[in-house]
């Protein structure tokens, strides 16, 4: 779910910025993330998310329902966002942010940042799905719990 929120703010924030006049808004770009930007950010923070999925796998086994629910997040997370970010957007990365107008024309660029920010939309789903699927799962526990809690005090009366 935070990993969605910040797809969400990196959306809404900084790629309005990033393509707003391709390509010299992406050689804007560069110049300021070169302390720290988005690429610094993802990559830990999706390893994060992948272990503490995992985690709530492991940890959500015993209830079936929600190991469901915990393992398809996993999923969602590993093919929907990993998995098609590694194929699709790391590439374009490279020729918009490291290759850059030294070595593409303007065309190119404006043509990878079209597919990079038409692809981010179908990116952002799966994030959003990820997020629902886990926030789904969490809740179904914590209304499994509440119900087993209040069982027994409603059998003793």
């Amino acid at each position: 779910m935070v990993a969605f929120g910040g797809i969400a703010v990196e959306t809404v924030v900084i790629y309005p910025n990033v393509f707003h006049d391709v390509p010299a808004s992406l050689a804007e770009s560069m110049e300021f993330f070169v302390v720290t930007g988005p690429a610094d950010f993802f990559p830990p923070m999706g390893a994060v998310t992948v272990v503490a999925s995992v985690a709530a796998l492991v940890l959500a086994w015993p209830e079936r329902d929600i190991r469901l629910w915990a393992g398809g997040s996993l999923l969602s997370l590993l093919l929907g966002e990993f998995l098609f970010s590694a194929l699709y957007f790391w590439p374009r990365n490279d020729i918009m942010f490291e290759e850059g107008a030294a070595v593409h024309s303007a065309e190119v660029l404006r043509q990878t940042a079209l597919e990079f920010e038409t692809g981010h939309w179908g990116r952002l789903a799966m994030s959003a799905m990820t997020a629902t699927l886990a926030f789904t799962g969490l809740w179904r526990l914590h209304r499994s719990r509440a119900l087993a809690a209040v069982a027994p005090a409603e059998g003793a009366s």
